[in-house]
């Protein structure tokens, strides 16, 4: 019995002398921690961000530059979180911030900087290869879920200033005067409400499309294409997946507008799957003439067109879901159910809505809705950089709060879904606007992005708009178009198996 409570006594011993050094180191961390200025501090953060090594090693720029890469990329990046609505004045404080960290290989003027945002897009891919790296190593648990890499993608519009050089490169050729705009007024003609025929719309300004993929575990933008306002997001999606490599075992999940037999083919080709809700602009193939039966059953997508050039059809899952109140029909490419339950569906697609939240904080939180530059180029240059810099500062918030230990009298463990773009924006323009102040123990930089949460409540109302009226405008989405196969496209189906398994 005493040589128990010696044992014990001793373990406990041992105990209270590791928790008392891992209190000391921690101590002495934040000590040395808080001795630094917000510009010093600044400063550690985007070397992390960057990397020890040269990122721009291989790549070759003009020879009478002044700047430097690593210079340059900093400066840009301040210079996109700054809260000043004239992109000069940014620059302005964004240059001054620069010599205070000694990056005196910056541009020196407004025009040279632009120019060389504009000229060099290579910059900008180094820093979202960067981005994205850093992200695969800070993920950690958040990475895969279900051993799958979930990303959303999805399209939005940001408003340009009406410049002659913005609406050439942006603005739609025949807007509205197109057989397909004709026949779209002609027939939701009956749904369109009575004032907007009496006060009839002004013409479209200038408007920059934006596709984005979005890693729907770590809340992160992952990459992204440009265009004018007409461009097609399915197309974006098609040079992304030509163009970039993504992990393995990946799942990309979609609204109904990523349909059709191109893009879900460039997918599968991309040795990936994917999740997309499909309605009444979606024609399949089944063994059953009865859409109710098919509740969770493989389908066929065999367009005509590819019927007749010999193109074996893919073959998908169609999955009947009720997510909320609403009942949604989801295509998905992964056949075995076991992979991809009927339950893992529903919350895939519901994280699928954080893109259009990513979208908000970038319009609003960023107070991006409205670019400033006049000119296309460096509008583009604009945006570029304010996603960049939005994605960059949220991974730096993520790297300080996955292993941070929420408090003892906090039972709920951290989620991603906590993380606040606000906060987090302000800590760092903050941090910006008082460089040579030296914070308060526990107020750094550093512990306001740990910190940089969402307000925890109990809300059990429904958040929707009470006051909001039904818009009439908006179209239902119909169930999907699937048909039984017939006895010729079965024949024509079992000569493109044997062929291919010959």
């Amino acid at each position: 019995m005493v040589r128990k409570q010696d044992a014990r006594r001793s373990t406990r011993v041992k105990l209270s002398k590791q928790s008392s050094r891992k209190n000391r180191k921690h101590y002495l961390e934040t000590r040395k921690r808080d001795g630094l200025t917000n510009k010093a501090t600044f400063a550690n953060e985007l070397n992390w961000l960057l990397g020890e090594e040269d990122i721009f090693a291989d790549d070759v720029f003009h020879g009478n530059t002044t700047w430097e890469p690593n210079d340059l990329v900093s400066q840009a990046l301040i210079w996109s979180l700054q809260e000043s609505k004239n992109v000069t004045d940014a620059f302005d404080y964004s240059l001054k911030f620069c010599h205070q960290l000694g990056m005196t290989q910056s541009a020196k003027t407004y025009p040279r900087f632009m120019n060389a945002l504009t000229r060099y897009n290579v910059l900008s891919a180094r820093v979202r290869s960067r981005v994205q790296q850093c992200a695969d190593e800070v993920g950690g648990r958040f990475w895969r879920d279900n051993d799958w890499v979930l990303f959303a993608f999805d399209g939005s519009r940001v408003s340009v200033p009406r410049s002659v050089s913005n609406e050439d490169a942006f603005c739609a050729a025949n807007y509205g005067n197109g057989t397909t705009a004709k026949y779209r007024k002609k027939k939701t003609k009956g749904m369109r409400r009575t004032k907007n025929e009496k006060a009839k719309a002004q013409p479209q300004g200038p408007q920059i499309w934006i596709t984005m993929v979005w890693h729907m575990g770590l809340r992160l933008p992952w990459t992204w294409r440009l265009g004018p306002s007409n461009s097609s997001e399915r197309r974006h999606v098609e040079d992304i997946l030509n163009t970039e490599q993504f992990p393995t075992k990946t799942l990309f999940c979609g609204d109904a507008g990523f349909v059709g037999f191109p893009l879900w083919t460039q997918l599968m080709l991309a040795k990936a799957e994917f999740l997309v809700r499909v309605g009444g602009n979606v024609s399949l193939l089944s063994e059953h003439a009865n859409i109710e039966r098919l509740k969770d059953n493989v389908v066929l997508c065999w367009p005509k067109g590819k019927m007749k050039s010999g193109d074996k059809p893919l073959r998908l899952r169609l999955v009947k879901v009720k997510i909320g109140k609403t009942t949604m029909w989801m295509v998905t490419s992964v056949l075995d159910r076991k992979k991809l339950t009927a339950k893992q569906i529903v919350r895939y697609y519901k994280m699928r809505w954080g893109i259009e939240v990513e979208f908000r904080g970038l319009k609003q939180t960023q107070d991006n809705h409205k670019l400033c530059c006049r000119n296309s180029e460096n509008a583009k240059a604009e945006l570029e950089w304010s996603i960049l810099a939005m994605a960059a500062a949220e991974l730096l918030a993520l790297r300080r709060q996955i292993p941070k230990k929420r408090k003892k009298n906090d039972d709920r463990e951290y989620r991603v879904t906590d993380r606040s773009l606000a906060e987090t924006v302000r800590a760092i323009r903050s941090s910006l606007a008082s460089p040579n102040n030296i914070p308060e123990p526990g107020k750094g930089l550093v512990d306001q992005l740990a910190e940089a949460i969402v307000q925890r409540y109990n809300n059990k109302t429904d958040k929707k708009s009470r006051y909001r009226p039904p818009n009439p405008d908006k179209k239902p989405l119909k169930d999907p178009d699937v048909r039984k196969i017939n006895a010729p496209e079965r024949k024509r189906l079992r000569e493109l198996d044997m062929k291919i398994a010959a």
